[in-house]
């Protein structure tokens, strides 16, 4: 626009010296006189010549004179546009560039230098993305093969047992009863392994809907700490919790349930035998803080900032005991940022902290009234 206005009013400008000094100035007899002297060789009298100059150019000079000025500003505008193509051919071979796979960073004249430095953010953004991405698509299909082939393990046991046990009919009670458990313990690793393949494909094609209610958390993490007590047994693990009383939010109770799940049962794997889970959780301002405390090798500072990646492993193996899909941490975040929560963790020599902040239901003095459920301090 800016450039239009610019261009109209240069052809004003030319166009009134043109008209003042050159029409109406140093031309004003030769001009004249040229044409005359055209007409005269065409057998035109003088004074005939000098009539159809009058009639042609003086009577119709306005004219004339717009007709020019139209001529003029088509010439200016022409040059202008053709500088603003050349500033589009070059965004667009520069778009070009950042769709191929070329390094090369995008430089545009001085005039297009906020287009070019927005450019060249937006293919950094888009590269890292291409990366994650990849490196995602990479892991899952890493994880995938690793499933498959543990899949082999557990079915290969189940099946050599249950051949033993269908084969050998004089077989003693008790190794009758060892096998009969070992062929159990191999099939729920079987069942876990499915599992975790249903998860890897569902992860990218379920919507995560949240059908919000109060929650008391009060009462859920005590729930979900009495339940984990057989899976502490295992390792021959504590738990300890202290909660705060009526601890509301407004959220999913389902998937809550799931994010302190998938963080109970990842710190369990990830402990010392004989050590201590320990669960906290109170309220700061209309905050809600819970933190999982767990005692276990250190986790790396330049992993802190992968492992609610997708399919991220902290170990970066597979292990029958710890092995899983990689996805319960990724899990975990989404659903609490969904609830407008945060979720981080930090870790050093004392142990690993997982912290998880959710808004705190705001109710009204009636609806406070009829809260239920108590918290409180237990070891387990």
């Amino acid at each position: 626009m800016l450039r239009t206005v610019g261009v109209t009013l240069l052809a004003m400008i030319v166009g009134y010296v043109i008209v003042e000094l050159l029409v109406d100035g140093i031309f004003q007899q030769e001009f004249p006189n040229l044409i005359i002297q055209f007409l005269i060789k065409l057998n035109y009298s003088y004074d005939e010549a000098n009539a159809i100059y009058g009639r042609v150019f003086m009577n119709n000079k306005n004219y004339f004179m717009v007709v020019g000025f139209i001529v003029l500003f088509l010439i200016f505008f022409y040059v202008a546009i053709s500088r603003i193509t050349h500033y589009l051919d070059e965004v667009g071979k520069e778009i070009d560039n950042i769709l191929g796979d070329s390094d090369a960073p995008i430089t545009l004249v001085s005039e297009l230098r906020p287009i070019s430095e927005k450019l060249n953010t937006l293919k950094m953004t888009l590269k890292r993305r291409e990366y994650a991405a990849t490196e995602s698509e990479q892991r899952k299909n890493d994880l995938v093969v690793y499933l498959a082939h543990d899949l082999k393990t557990p079915l290969t046991s189940v099946i050599a047992y249950l051949t033993m046990l269908d084969e050998q009919q004089d077989m003693t009670v008790e190794e009758r009863a060892k096998y009969i458990h070992i062929s159990l313990e191999k099939a729920t690793r079987l069942g876990e392994l499915i599992n975790e393949f249903f998860e890897i494909t569902r992860f990218n094609l379920q919507d995560m809907v949240l059908e919000k209610e109060k929650v008391n958390l009060s009462i859920m993490l005590e729930q979900l700490a009495d339940e984990s007590y057989a899976v502490l047994a295992e390792k021959q693990m504590t738990s300890s919790i202290h909660v705060s009383d009526g601890m509301i939010v407004n959220g999913d109770p389902d998937k809550l349930a799931r994010v302190f799940e998938n963080l109970i049962r990842n710190a369990i794997a990830y402990s010392y035998p004989l050590s201590n889970l320990d669960i906290e959780a109170y309220t700061s301002s209309n905050i809600i803080v819970i933190i999982f405390t767990n005692q276990g090798d250190p986790i790396p500072q330049q992993k802190l900032a992968s492992i609610f990646e997708k399919f991220y492993r902290i170990d970066n193996a597979r292990s029958s005991q710890t092995g899983g899909a990689g996805l319960g941490l990724s899990i975990a975040k989404e659903i609490v940022e969904q609830h407008g929560g945060t979720i981080e963790a930090s870790s050093d020599r004392m142990g690993t902290k997982f912290t998880v902040r959710l808004p705190k239901h705001q109710e009204t003095p009636a609806s406070k009234s009829r809260r239920t459920g108590k918290g409180g301090n237990r070891e387990k």
